[in-house]
């Protein structure tokens, strides 16, 4: 009985998602137009830069968000509710004593630093970048607090509620940009406040609707903040801390990585390509994210038939997500021209490349997840860490041959090894073989 129901949770959850996340891809497909009138292909590829950079303030939380969504629902497996509580509590306040130190470092570095030259930026044509970092790093340090809040839903085996509230940021998002194009106003910064703002003030109408409402029991309170919380939190965190930053590491700065060695206009169609293909990578998380904490959920009472009929579930959504990203890059010229024009020109050997990273990383996701959920994260982060400190320099010098091109061939290379030990390590976990670093 208890087997149903986390089964008819689950169902209903990736139902909900694809319901919110189909509109989510059509708010994606709307930005990059949009934006792109706004700014054109210099400026927009200097905020595609941006953004890449306030991603790293936005995952430096130290793993807390994720260490709490695994403490959360082994907790109320075991329906302990004070330990509940104290988990959302120290997360809470554990990110706000974070955030304001890192954001007065970030400020302080964009003052210090040229960061004109940084980003190889034309200073004539964006003459306040340090005024434009400075609102954005704010914006996103008041969404860096409050986004736990999709944390605690995502514990709680809601994920759906999770999508509902970042969908609520973009389209808060859309509005805002199209409210911009229909106005004929084309700056840097009214764009960067409408994409950082945005997500922010969804969390914030979140707040009384999660802890005024539906879950009071839940709610932050300083009285229950407790230090052994914090630890535990951080010894599962700061696992999925490591593994955030390298994923930063091998992807999100790419962006600057064109930005520096190209044009900031060379960023565009690197980022369109990654967008396109993206959306399978959307309808696999759509699917494959309420796994992890309903595995948390199987693991802690054993039911590892349950999680096996559930990884055979996914093997066949792999399929067809790589015949589906063959349909993509055989109609990418066509879809490309639809979307954005023909003013953007994107190389076949970056479609191509971007695909084969997409498979590659949907492949090891279909099994990190699990892992995820099993808290087995060791080998995960010697493999991304690997990966993350090789990329650089494979990526430099596969630059110097296929320019653009060498730094997804980079990617893709890089990422293998860690997608081959996911699978053996979920196998050996499973039938009972695993020993050593295999069971961490």
């Amino acid at each position: 009985m208890e087997k149903d129901s986390r089964t008819s949770l689950l169902k209903k959850n990736i139902f909900f998602s694809f319901v919110l996340k189909g509109w989510a891809g059509l708010v994606q497909v709307l930005l990059v137009p949009f934006t792109l009138f706004c700014l054109g292909n210099y400026e927009n590829g200097i905020w595609m830069t941006i953004s890449s950079i306030l991603l790293w303030i936005d995952h430096l939380d130290i793993g807390l968000g994720n260490g709490l969504r695994n403490n959360l629902s082994a907790q109320l497996a075991h329906n302990d509710i004070e330990k509940a509580r104290q988990s959302v509590s120290s997360t809470f306040f554990m990110l706000i004593f974070i955030i304001i130190p890192l954001a007065l470092i970030s400020l302080l570095f964009i003052n210090t630093f040229d960061i004109y030259d940084l980003l190889n930026v034309d200073q004539t044509v964006v003459n306040n970048l340090n005024d434009i970092l400075a609102v954005s790093i704010a914006c996103i340090s008041g969404t860096f607090i409050f986004k736990f809040i999709g944390n605690i839903y995502l514990g709680l085996q809601l994920p759906a509620v999770n999508n509902a509230l970042v969908v609520g940021g973009q389209t808060l998002t859309l509005i805002c940009i199209y409210i911009l194009k229909i106005a004929g106003i084309h700056s840097l910064m009214y764009v960067a406040i409408a994409y950082t703002l945005s997500p922010l003030l969804v969390y914030l109408i979140a707040w009384p609707f999660t802890f005024n409402w539906k879950y009071p029991q839940l709610r932050p309170s300083f009285s229950s903040f407790n230090f052994k919380a914090v630890g535990e939190l951080f010894n599962i965190g700061i696992k999925f801390f490591i593994l955030q930053i390298a994923g930063i590491i091998l992807f999100a700065t790419s962006n600057v990585m064109v930005s520096h060695y190209f044009t900031p206009e060379m960023v565009t169609p690197y980022q369109i390509a990654y967008r396109y293909f993206s959306f399978t990578m959307m309808i696999f998380t759509i699917i494959a994210v309420p796994f992890w904490s309903a595995t948390t959920d199987a693991y802690e009472k054993k039911d590892y038939q349950w999680i096996s009929k559930s990884i055979s579930s996914l093997h066949k959504i792999l399929f067809l997500i790589a015949g589906c990203l063959v349909v993509m890059v055989l109609t990418s010229h066509f879809i490309y021209q639809i979307w954005v024009g023909k003013d953007v020109h994107i190389p076949s050997s970056i479609t191509i490349g971007m695909a084969c990273y997409m498979m590659i990383i949907i492949y090891s996701l279909c099994y990190s997840y699990f892992l995820n959920g099993f808290g087995k994260l060791h080998l995960q982060i010697i493999f991304t860490v690997f990966a993350a400190v090789i990329y650089f320099p494979l990526a430099k010098l596969l630059i110097n041959y296929f320019d653009v091109s060498g730094m997804i061939l980079a990617l893709c290379l890089v990422n293998i090894p860690g997608a081959i030990i996911n699978r053996t390590q979920f196998k050996k976990i499973m039938n009972g073989s695993a020993r050593g670093i295999w069971t961490k």
